[in-house]
């Protein structure tokens, strides 16, 4: 833990680099809603949503609501524009931190957490409210930096090591098979 805790988030004012077309060769939208196994009648969340990098695709490819789970008010924001601009329009947005999420229990079919665990205070809180949110037999993707130097992602020391990852989520009693997706990322699959 760096001397800032996991808490460094994002810099919305750096929200661009998020649509970046480099970032679509790293992960892309289409690559994550396979990870989720993503159908029409999923009510799905992305917990950490930012703008709808991979948000948007998802809701134009559900006809359920989408929700949309950012702390940051600025990061919806440009994510209702994105939305807007894309005409998908069942995506509902929710202003929280991940660690009480306004969500009914057992609401959630699927679930992405896509870079952002990383920069949780409480991870064990977020497990607890992913197993709180998660339908029974629900799937949830999260994604992160591998613990390697890029030019991409959070400085070395905040990344967390796919090993720590996996054994951190079945010490909170989930079943996870960890997928490299490449150099840089990585995708812990709960089922």
């Amino acid at each position: 833990m760096s001397e800032h805790g996991h808490g460094q988030r994002f810099n919305p004012d750096k929200a661009g680099k998020l649509l970046d077309p480099n970032r679509r060769q790293l992960i892309s939208p289409d690559t994550v809603m396979d990870l989720l196994g993503l159908g029409r009648d999923d009510i799905v969340a992305e917990l950490g949503a930012g703008n709808g990098y991979f948000t948007v695709p998802i809701a134009a490819h559900t006809d359920k609501t989408v929700y949309a789970v950012d702390i940051e008010p600025k990061m919806l924001e440009l994510l209702k524009e994105h939305a807007s601009i894309d005409n998908v329009d069942n995506i509902k947005y929710i202003e929280s931190s991940l660690e009480r999420i306004p969500i009914q229990e057992g609401e959630i079919e699927k679930i992405l957490i896509a870079f952002v665990i990383h920069e949780v205070p409480d991870r064990i809180k977020v497990y607890h409210e992913l197993n709180r949110v998660r339908k029974l037999g629900g799937k949830i993707v999260i994604l992160e930096w591998q613990a390697v130097k890029s030019e991409m992602g959070p400085p070395l020391h905040e990344r967390i090591p796919s090993g720590e990852m996996k054994k951190e989520l079945e010490e909170n009693g989930f079943q996870v098979e960890i997928l490299d997706l490449n150099e840089k990322i990585y995708a812990a699959l709960i089922q």
